[in-house]
C-alpha cells in the first residue's frame, strides 16, 4: 500500500475523531465495563489527590484512553509502511508508555505531595480537636469537612459515611489513615477512635491525650519543614560554590594558556 494513502487514512481517521463524525464517547460508554479493567486501581486517589473533587476520575480516564488510541493511530500509520516485528515490539512499547505516562505523572506528584500532606494533617487534627470540645467525634468529623485540606475532603467523607451508616468499629479511621499513609495516621486515627468511644466524664482526659499527641505531631512537623529549609540551602549554597570554584579554575586555565601563548 502507498505510504501517501497511509497517511491519508490516518488523518482522515483523526479528522473522524476529532470532529465528532465517530462518537468516542458513546463507544467508551458502552464498554465502559472492559475499559475500567484497564484503569489502576489508586487511579482515582491520585487524581483526587492533584485536582481534588473538581475534576471527575472517569471523565479523566476517558481522555487518556481517547488520546492513547489518537496517538496510536498515527503510530501505526508510521510503522505500517515498513511492517517488521522489531516496529511492531517498538510500537508496543510506545504505546504502552503514551498510556502509563499520566497515571506515573500523577503518582510522581502524589509522592512529592505526600510530604506537604505529612504537614497538613497535624494542623487538620488541631481544627478537629477544638471541634471535638463541644461535639461527639462523629459531628465534628462531618463539621470539619468544609474547611479540611482538599486532599483530605474525600477520605473525611468515605469515613462520616460509614459511621453514620452504623458502623462502630475502627475501620472506617484505619480505612482513613490507609487512604493517607503519612506519618503517625494511624496512631492518631485509633485515639480519634478511642475517643469517641470514651464516655462523658472521661472524654476531658482522653481529649488532652489526644492534644499532647497533635502538639507533638505538629512540633515534628514544624522541624522537618525546618530540615527541608535547610537542606535546600546547603544544596544552592555548594552549587554556588563548585559554579565559583570552577568558573575560577577555567579562567586561571584560559589566562595561563594565553600567557604561555
Amino acid at each position: 500500500m502507498d505510504f501517501t494513502l497511509l497517511i491519508i487514512i490516518g488523518l482522515a481517521g483523526f479528522a473522524l475523531i476529532y470532529t465528532k463524525l465517530v462518537d468516542t464517547n458513546k463507544f467508551l460508554s458502552e464498554n465502559d465495563m472492559y475499559i475500567k479493567m484497564l484503569k489502576e486501581k489508586d487511579w482515582d486517589f491520585y487524581v483526587a489527590a492533584k485536582y481534588g473533587e473538581k475534576v471527575n476520575p472517569d471523565d479523566l480516564f476517558n481522555k487518556r484512553i481517547k488520546q492513547t488510541f489518537v496517538y496510536s493511530l498515527i503510530l501505526m500509520v508510521l510503522f505500517i509502511a515498513k511492517f517488521t516485528f522489531i516496529n511492531f515490539v517498538f510500537f508496543l512499547v510506545v504505546v504502552v508508555v503514551i498510556y502509563k505516562m499520566p497515571y506515573s505523572n500523577l503518582k510522581s506528584y502524589y509522592k512529592r505531595y505526600m510530604v506537604k500532606i505529612d504537614q497538613m494533617l497535624p494542623y487538620y487534627l488541631k481544627g478537629l480537636e477544638i471541634l471535638c470540645q463541644n461535639y461527639t467525634v462523629p459531628v465534628a468529623l462531618a463539621r470539619s469537612i468544609e474547611d479540611a485540606p482538599e486532599i483530605f475532603k474525600p477520605g473525611l467523607r468515605n469515613m462520616v459515611e460509614k459511621i453514620n451508616s452504623g458502623d462502630s468499629s475502627i475501620q472506617p479511621y484505619m480505612d482513613f489513615a490507609l487512604q493517607y499513609p503519612v506519618r503517625d495516621s494511624m496512631r492518631m486515627m485509633r485515639l480519634l477512635y478511642r475517643l469517641g468511644l470514651g464516655a462523658q466524664e472521661n472524654k476531658y482526659q482522653q481529649l488532652i491525650m489526644f492534644s499532647r499527641s497533635v502538639s507533638a505531631l505538629q512540633n515534628k512537623a514544624r522541624e522537618d519543614k525546618y530540615k527541608q529549609r535547610l537542606s535546600v540551602m546547603e544544596r544552592k549554597t555548594m552549587i554556588m560554590l563548585v559554579c565559583t570554584g570552577g568558573g575560577t579554575m577555567v579562567v586561571m586555565l584560559v589566562a595561563m594558556l594565553f600567557l604561555m601563548g
